[in-house]
């Protein structure tokens, strides 16, 4: 049963209604879709000391799809401007330097007044805000439980995958 077929028959929580353009191509996505799987939210940056976890992150994306998570990036412009390019720039960057798969979408405040509602949300489930590029945020696939990892946690690191395990065991 792939990611799909799951989420067909999940009830949205509150946590994923939102909708965002996606990056390749400004189409509006909501993030009901992802409604059952486990979800990495990450804000991610080209130009970042961490954009080399892009490599890593879809990395996860590949080794666990199959079992129901899936990665999110949402390039951000609120940490030292080091997304500063166009949907378009960022899209073939990620895409050509990383092969990046796992969805995308256009560039989002995280942080701030002018902070997306998902961001906000996130923050006060965990307590945690951003502090800077690449911050991942873990969603269970009843959308209640989350977890909040620093930009320092590689995707490889063994807390994040055991929580990953853990979350992807539960129903």
């Amino acid at each position: 049963m792939g990611g799909g077929a799951l989420a067909a028959n999940a009830v949205c929580p509150d946590l994923l209604e939102h909708q965002f353009d996606r990056l390749q191509d400004e189409k509006p996505q909501a993030l009901c879709q992802y409604a059952g799987q486990v979800i990495l939210v990450v804000n991610t940056a080209s130009f970042c000391g961490f954009t080399g976890q892009y490599e890593g992150l879809e990395a996860l994306n590949a080794r666990y799809q199959a079992r129901g998570l899936v990665v999110l990036g949402f390039p951000s412009n609120d940490f030292g401007r080091q997304e500063p390019g166009s949907h378009a720039a960022i899209a073939e960057f990620c895409e050509n330097t990383f092969g990046v798969k796992f969805p995308m979408f256009t560039k989002t405040r995280v942080i701030g007044p002018d902070a997306h509602a998902l961001y906000r949300q996130l923050a006060q489930r965990t307590g945690e805000r951003p502090q800077w590029n690449f911050h991942k945020y873990l969603i269970a696939r009843d959308g209640q439980a989350v977890r909040s990892y620093g930009s320092r946690v590689e995707p490889k690191d063994p807390q994040l995958l055991k929580d990953i395990e853990k979350f992807l065991s539960t129903k």
